[in-house]
């Protein structure tokens, strides 16, 4: 029974120090994207450009469903900062937090990017040119980005 009672209090400890928020723990099941157009749009751009990135398609579309975001932003982020996943170090395919932050998977780092980019107050009701302009101020990035939002397909 202690044993029980110990590993109940690491656990709620474990949450409640963690300060960040972020995505729902327990999650609905993963949507079937199979038929949607979009993933077929992200698997070619991923495809032609060779970039791992492609393996989590469907993750990206589940993100930009959860979080009301365009579903290329992510994508789109990825590529500029990582290519695709061929770059990211730790599971980081946005090089968030100037690539210092780690992630558990590329899939927790998708979800967990998108969330912050919908809820957080830094980027949270700002228009694509604003959030980007935020996510890196650099005047060439926006552009980047948004090319690269083309280049997946050109109208949302």
């Amino acid at each position: 029974m202690r044993r029980l009672f110990y590993g109940g209090l690491v656990v709620f400890a474990g949450v409640a120090l963690d300060p960040t928020p972020g995505p729902s723990q327990s999650k609905a099941p993963v949507t079937d994207y199979r038929g949607d157009p979009r993933l077929n749009s992200l698997h070619k751009f991923f495809g032609k450009t060779g970039c791992p990135a492609k393996a989590y398609s469907n993750v990206f579309l589940e993100a930009a469903d959860d979080y009301d975001l365009d579903w290329r932003l992510l994508p789109s982020i990825s590529f500029v900062e990582s290519t695709g996943g061929k770059a990211a170090r730790n599971n980081n395919l946005f090089g968030w937090d100037n690539g210092n932050a780690s992630f558990a998977s590329p899939t927790e780092g998708i979800h967990k990017v998108g969330y912050l980019l919908a809820h957080s107050g830094r980027y949270r009701d700002k228009d694509l040119d604003e959030l980007l302009e935020t996510y890196n101020p650099n005047v060439e990035y926006g552009r980047k980005v948004k090319s690269v939002m083309r280049r997946i397909a050109p109208t949302q």
